[in-house]
């Protein structure tokens, strides 16, 4: 490693309090291990962290990785020491060692408020058969992003018992779990679980030409972006909209999560999906454009 590199990496580690080395930034992850340690640090600190984007410099990249003799990224330092990555940070959050790091209270441990439908009951519990030590844990990650599991129970978790069935989470699972209304769907695709989550993000609106046309002339929906390629943006566009690239996402990073957004595309399916991700940012008021462009300029 360059001694400049390795000044620069102890600049970063001595002058803040807490500072991740990761992909991308806390807005905008570039990586699933980013994005989980970056959702706990939030939790804990809100955006009281500093951060280094090592996307940006392949040097710090390949650099920290010798400073803290520590192979992957991110990289969470406190107080200057290495802390470790996802995986040891998710720990610690869990077990509290985390809060004490950073001088705070230890977490609470409440059971999530979980009701269960009868015929969802009865399926979980043939699931449960034969299990032995390992125990059903539900987890709910930063995106919402639900899953079950059938685990090794590891001390640290919050169980919420519904009748004599037991679920396991973790800490942060637990509040994102609070309310939710587990049931039994059969269709068509199949029969499974389904979750219904009161603290989820307000899903994406589905907006028609007309109700565009009523939002911009009454200047309610002021941030409209194309998702499409530059040539198509040219070629081709709603007056007033913007092509989504990295200045205008730079500049959603800094508008009010209340602020109306509107995503557009050819045809309403590529647009849907930069609705998915600004909702899962926290984002409340997503509209996406049925349709598109192709429906905007036929009508």
């Amino acid at each position: 490693m360059k001694e400049q590199t390795k000044q620069a990496i102890e600049d970063l580690v001595s002058s803040n309090n807490c500072v991740l080395f990761m992909k991308g930034n806390p807005t905008h992850p570039q990586c699933g291990f980013s994005s989980n340690t970056v959702g706990i640090l939030k939790e804990l600190v809100g955006d009281n962290f500093s951060f280094c984007n090592v996307l940006e410099d392949s040097e710090i990249r390949e650099g920290i990785k010798e400073y803290g003799n520590w192979p992957t990224i991110p990289q969470l330092y406190i107080d200057k020491e290495l802390v470790g990555g996802n995986d040891i940070v998710t720990e610690m959050f869990n077990t509290g060692e985390l809060h004490s790091l950073l001088n705070l209270p230890q977490p609470t441990r409440e059971p999530a408020s979980i009701s269960i439908s009868k015929k969802a009951a009865e399926n979980i519990k043939k699931g449960l058969e034969d299990i032995g030590s390992s125990v059903l844990m539900l987890s709910i990650d930063g995106q919402y992003n639900t899953r079950f599991s059938i685990e090794e129970p590891k001390g640290y978790e919050a169980v919420s018992e519904v009748g004599d069935i037991k679920i396991y989470m973790d800490v942060g699972t637990a509040k994102r779990a609070n309310g939710i209304e587990i049931d039994w769907v059969e269709d068509l695709q199949g029969a499974g679980l389904v979750i219904k989550n009161p603290n989820e993000p307000k899903a994406v609106n589905q907006l028609s030409c007309d109700e565009l046309r009523i939002g911009l002339e009454a200047q309610t929906f002021k941030h409209v972006y194309d998702v499409r390629s530059e040539p198509q943006f040219a070629s081709q566009s709603i007056e007033g909209s913007k092509r989504l690239d990295k200045e205008n996402m730079k500049a959603i990073e800094e508008l009010d999560k209340n602020t109306p957004l509107v995503f557009v595309c050819a045809v309403g399916n590529t647009s849907q999906g930069a609705c998915d991700f600004y909702r899962k940012k926290g984002y409340t008021d997503v509209n996406n454009l049925v349709g598109g462009v192709t429906a905007w300029f036929a009508s």
